[in-house]
């Protein structure tokens, strides 16, 4: 637990002194602002087309800026040695890699904190805020974002050689998992038989974390009826009892897998060189 503390606090330094962090800061913190452009005839309630519209933006912006900024700092300590000397120490890679995620959350979560924040706070003042649940609710959709997508981004540095490896790998699944979402699914369920439809599609959107979190926020939101009826049993789980909690354990799983996956990756990589 102690190393795992100290490689976290020694990742919120160095994530702190990245240009990088305060570069995506300033940049959320104009994109949240300009959310409240959107909304500058009243307070935003529940969902419309004008929440519709700020959920897509942010799924282009957070996920990206999480596969960067997580991948990179795998990657950055192969390539700068720091690794092959902290590999010398008794320090267990479970430790060192639930310290690294645990640190970067703490940077991400901050500029996602701040950019709320800031928004928060000028709406309050400009009076074309949003109303406090749904505020709460892109403000976890949004951490929901960057905790997913550290996990993958975590993959991402553990099998990348270099910053150039990782970008790349970085924005082809940034492309395929929120771009190109959308119409590989189609035309993957358009070849498959009717009775098969509903299945795949709850299947592969376990598989997203972006389809993921949008759909349980957007169902949070009262706009369940725009998804379909293909939906609706989706619908009816997460605005039951249970929907919050199985979500949140099925989000929990997802990092756990992950984190074990880039452990494994990792120790296989130490013991081999």
């Amino acid at each position: 637990m102690a190393d795992m503390l100290q490689v976290a606090a020694r990742e919120i330094r160095i994530g702190f002194r990245n240009p990088w962090s305060y570069s995506f800061m300033a940049l959320f913190s104009v994109f949240s602002l300009s959310l409240l452009l959107m909304n500058a005839r009243g307070v935003v309630d529940g969902y419309s087309g004008t929440t519709g519209s700020m959920i897509s933006l942010i799924l282009y912006l957070l996920p990206l800026m999480t596969l960067f900024l997580g991948s990179f700092s795998l990657t950055a300590e192969k390539e700068e040695g720091s690794w092959q000397l902290l590999s010398t120490y008794p320090l267990g890679t479970v430790s060192y890699i639930a310290g690294k995620y645990a640190g970067l959350s703490v940077v991400l979560l901050t500029i996602v904190a701040f950019g709320y924040g800031l928004m928060g706070a000028v709406g309050l003042v400009a009076g074309a805020g949003f109303a406090l649940q749904t505020y709460l609710l892109f403000l976890a959709f949004s951490a929901g974002l960057v905790l997913l997508f550290l996990a993958v981004a975590m993959i991402v540095g553990s099998l990348s050689r270099n910053r150039w490896q990782a970008m790349t790998i970085s924005v082809a699944l940034w492309f395929f998992l929120v771009i190109g979402w959308s119409t590989i699914l189609i035309a993957l369920l358009g070849s498959l038989p009717y009775v098969w439809i509903k299945p795949a599609l709850v299947f592969l959107t376990f598989f997203n974390p972006a389809e993921l979190v949008r759909l349980f926020v957007v169902v949070k939101l009262g706009g369940g009826a725009v998804l379909g009826p293909e939906y609706y049993d989706w619908v009816q789980w997460v605005q039951g009892a249970a929907g919050t909690l199985g979500f949140l354990g099925g989000c929990a799983a997802m990092i756990g897998l992950s984190g074990a996956l880039v452990c494994w990756i990792w120790e296989r990589r130490r013991q081999h060189g």
